[in-house]
């Protein structure tokens, strides 16, 4: 699981540009634990970048 500093840091994107894709549900799927924490799991990145190439 993967936190979203660490997901803007790998797809080298602001953290305003992926809130805003969350926002608009066009980024990866999250999820918010009870904690309030939101992560993503490294096979939805995976599967999400993967989508975009396709539709490069």
């Amino acid at each position: 699981m993967l936190t979203i500093p660490q997901v803007v840091e790998e797809i080298g994107v602001p953290r305003a540009t992926f809130y805003r894709w969350r926002q608009c549900k066009k980024g990866p799927k999250s999820i918010k634990l009870p904690n309030g924490s939101v992560r993503i799991r490294r096979s939805e990145l995976v599967r999400w970048l993967e989508m975009r190439e396709e539709s490069a």
